[in-house]
Formats: C-alpha cells, sequence, structure tokens
C-alpha cells in the first residue's frame, strides 16, 4: 500500500493593512506655517514686482518697435538683428568685458592683500578703524564720487597731475586718453567697491581655526607659502561668492563711465547699460535698448554659470 503523503496547508496570507490616514498637523504647526509664509510673503512679493514683472517686460517689449509716442508695433526678432548688427552695441559689450576682467580682478586682489594685512596682528581699535574706512566709499553715492574723480583727474587742473607734478611727471591724459580713460575708470569703480569683497574676506580668515595655520607653520610653510596652499583653498568658498557678485556688478557698470568720461573718448569707455539708457531715453528706440538688455542678462547668466561649473574644480569646502 503507497503512503500518499498530503501537503500541510498553506497559510492565508493577511490581508494588507490600509494605510494610515494622513494626520491632520497640529494647530501649532499651522500657526508656524501661516507666520513663515506672512514673514516671508514682501520679499517674495519684492522679487516678483522688482524683478520677474520687469524681466518679462523687458523680453515682451524686445519683439516690438515703441518710441512712447506711436502705438507699439510687432516686430519679432529683428531687434536682435539691428543690434547685433549695430557697431556701438558690439564695441560696448567689448569693452564691458574688458573692464569686468580688470576691475574684478583688482578688486579682488586689492581686497585679499588688505583683508590679510588687517587680520594681522594689530590692535582691535585699529583693526575696526581700517575696516570702517575701507567699507566707508561703499556706502556713498557712485555719482557724486565719479564728479569728485573727474576733477581730481582733470588734465589741467586736477589734484592727481598736480602732484606727480612735484616730482617732475608731465601731465598725464587720464579723461581724454583712450587706453588712459579705461584704467582710470577702472581705478574708480574698485575704490569704491572694493569694500564689500573686503568684508568677505575678512569674514572667511576669521573661520578659518588657527590649528590649521599652526600645523602648516610645524610643517614649514610661512609667509606667501602658507597663503598660496592654507589660507586660499580655504578662503575659495569666500572668494567664489565674491568673484560672483563682482562680475555681475561689473557687468551692469554705468554710473562710474557715464559720469567720468560720457563714454569717451570716443567709443572707447561706452558700456552696454550706456548703450541702453542712451538708446531708450535719448534715441527713444525701446524695443532695441530692451533687445540689448535681454542680451546683457543672457550673458551674466551665463558667466555666472560657467563660475558655478568652474568652482566644482577649484572650491574646497571644509
Amino acid at each position: 500500500m503507497t503512503n500518499t503523503r498530503i501537503p500541510p496547508a498553506r497559510a492565508a496570507r493577511p490581508e494588507p493593512s490600509p494605510p494610515p490616514a494622513p494626520r491632520r498637523p497640529p494647530a501649532r504647526d499651522r500657526g508656524t506655517r501661516l507666520l513663515a509664509t506672512l514673514f516671508l510673503a514682501p520679499t517674495i512679493v519684492g522679487i516678483v514686482v522688482f524683478t520677474v514683472v520687469p524681466i518679462a517686460g523687458s523680453v515682451g517689449l524686445s519683439l516690438f518697435h515703441w518710441n512712447v509716442i506711436d502705438s507699439p508695433s510687432y516686430a519679432g526678432l529683428s531687434a536682435y538683428g539691428e543690434v547685433l548688427g549695430d557697431e556701438t552695441v558690439l564695441v560696448s559689450f567689448r569693452n564691458t568685458l574688458v573692464f569686468m576682467v580688470f576691475a574684478v580682478a583688482l578688486q579682488l586682489l586689492v581686497a585679499l592683500t588688505l583683508a590679510l594685512a588687517v587680520n594681522g596682528r594689530m590692535p582691535v581699535w585699529l583693526r575696526s578703524v581700517f575696516r570702517s574706512a575701507f567699507f566707508f566709499p561703499l556706502v556713498l553715492s557712485a555719482a557724486s564720487i565719479s564728479v569728485v574723480m573727474k576733477y581730481l583727474f582733470n588734465q589741467d587742473f586736477g589734484v592727481i597731475n598736480w602732484l606727480l607734478g612735484l616730482v617732475g611727471v608731465a601731465p598725464v591724459p587720464w579723461l581724454t586718453s583712450e587706453n588712459a580713460a579705461m584704467a582710470t575708470v577702472v581705478l574708480v569703480y574698485v575704490w569704491q567697491q572694493f569694500g564689500f569683497s573686503f568684508l568677505l574676506f575678512v569674514g572667511g580668515l576669521n573661520n578659518i581655526p588657527k590649528e590649521i595655520h599652526e600645523a602648516a607653520a610645524l610643517d614649514g610653510a610661512t609667509g606667501l607659502r602658507k597663503h598660496l596652499t592654507v589660507t586660499l583653498p580655504l578662503l575659495s568658498p569666500t572668494l567664489l561668492v565674491a568673484s560672483v557678485v563682482g562680475i555681475i556688478n561689473a557687468l551692469q557698470v554705468f554710473e562710474q563711465p557715464y559720469v567720468l568720461t560720457n563714454g569717451g573718448p570716443g567709443d572707447s569707455t561706452r558700456t552696454v547699460v550706456m548703450v541702453i539708457y542712451e538708446t531708450a531715453f535719448e534715441q527713444l528706440r525701446f524695443g532695441e535698448a530692451s533687445a540689448v538688455g535681454v542680451l546683457l542678462f543672457v550673458l551674466i547668466m551665463a558667466v555666472t554659470a560657467l563660475q558655478f561649473r568652474l568652482s566644482r574644480r577649484f572650491v574646497h569646502y571644509q
């Protein structure tokens, strides 16, 4: 007789329990979120009203021909073709890029050098005096500073040439020579703007642990070598922020070249924002001016994206 083995009965799988019903956040959490929304609302509204809407309006206006007097006429992308074929616009972009390179490089170099000097051994009260003095030009009006500097750099009766004459140097055409005019605009701009980068570098240097410098000193790193191998790598995040802000501001420079040289001699110091101002408010070509503004916006976004792309290789976080 064959024994037949009866397989054991499979245990019934338990029915999956339904997902728990979402809990309603307590009243305290809802109140916190509402309070946070109320605090953020002014900033969000300000960004939308003063940033998003003007950008969208400029993009839309760049598709029209409009002189304020007549009704706007749709032109499509023809305004972009007109401005890209305008020699003055191309020269202004070239001048702006040249200005950006020299101004930002000099600004970062001066700010970092002074930050290292102030962060050295000196009394606390003297350090506070230097911080305030270096930051003070930044709170002044760029137009008023440019007016004063225009008199200081005047070739005939300026104080700068008078001081140079005391040591036998001939008067320098600071504002009437093409090469000297751009250099003068860069110097005036850097003198006013380096205070912001200076404060960033001072804060970054204070955040570097002293133990790292002490360990580097024990390994024989001193002076310039210590700054190149220890300070700069640890300061690279701050350097990235300072360079991004500096480049964005430099690409939008207007007051200094407008007041000092009015874009001259010729078009040697004419910048993109000056072209936007002249095209819109002097020639009443608001569509073309908006097209130039859109191109400048694209340039700023491209340069900023390139900086963050390169930062993956050169920026070191602790």
